[in-house]
């Protein structure tokens, strides 16, 4: 049964699979739980992630609705938990109306280094690479693969960024299109086409974007967003049928329940 809890504001930053899957996890737990993201993000799974509500006013991950809200009234919104609303207002306007006791920096910016965040909430934990517990966030969870994934760091560091993709039919960081140059990013294809190697499947202003491999589009950035050079915009699952192009995969799934675990001991050891 849902636990209600209410009385624990949790905000998640990002929009991604990752963050998606920990706000799916603790919304599901009975909490209030608030996304922030930019105006146009990047996120390139979006039948994986709540991203699609900023473009789409909501979406649907899994059973729970995730909607685009432009002002936050906690008694309307939060106090009767239907949706997890989904902002894309100033963080620190965000932070000063909701007060969140808990935040959760999910974006997984894995090549840029983190500031410290203690002033955001009373607890603040970070997921991925560049975070170190007790210095730029409370505590972190490990997010890269292996038998760490998932677990709560509460003094140290996340493992750095290394190694390469999962490899899929043995494919490996092939499976994914980088973007060649600086600009604003469009497509007719959506997540769950089959594609060719070789075919056109998107544009960055007048540069062509070709599929690296053949299979199924598993992950492309929303059409007439900008990017920049060298953001990931396209991911193709050489599985065809077998592909999982929706829903919250096993990875996101596991991250979620470390960041589930995190705040309940904090709860249990730090909230009367």
């Amino acid at each position: 049964m849902k636990r209600e809890r209410i009385d624990l504001r949790i905000l998640v930053r990002g929009t991604n699979d990752v963050a998606s899957a920990v706000a799916h996890r603790l919304f599901q737990a009975g909490y209030a739980v608030v996304m922030h993201e930019d105006s146009n993000p990047t996120v390139t799974r979006r039948r994986m992630a709540f991203a699609d509500a900023i473009f789409d006013g909501e979406t649907t991950l899994d059973g729970v609705q995730a909607r685009r809200v432009e002002s936050l009234n906690l008694r309307g919104v939060l106090l009767s938990p239907a949706f997890i609303p989904v902002m894309v207002s100033d963080l620190s306007r965000l932070v000063k109306k909701l007060r969140p006791q808990v935040l959760v920096d999910a974006r997984m910016q894995k090549h840029k280094k983190t500031a410290r965040q203690f002033h955001l909430a009373s607890l603040v934990i970070g997921l991925g690479p560049n975070f170190v517990a007790g210095f730029n966030v409370h505590l972190a969870v490990e997010t890269a693969r292996g038998d760490d994934l998932g677990r709560v760091i509460t003094i140290g560091k996340t493992k750095d960024l290394e190694g390469e993709p999962i490899s899929m039919e043995g494919y490996g960081r092939d499976r994914y299109v980088y973007a060649p140059v600086a600009g604003k990013f469009s497509t007719s294809h959506e997540i769950g086409d089959a594609v060719l190697k070789g075919q056109e499947i998107a544009a960055i202003n007048s540069t062509p974007l070709y599929a690296s491999i053949s299979g199924v589009i598993r992950g492309i950035t929303h059409t007439e967003v900008p990017v920049s050079l060298r953001t990931k915009v396209i991911e193709i699952d050489p599985r065809g049928k077998r592909a999982q192009v929706s829903g919250i995969g096993e990875r996101p799934a596991q991250i979620a329940e470390g960041v589930l675990s995190a705040i309940q001991n904090w709860e249990t050891n730090h909230v009367h």
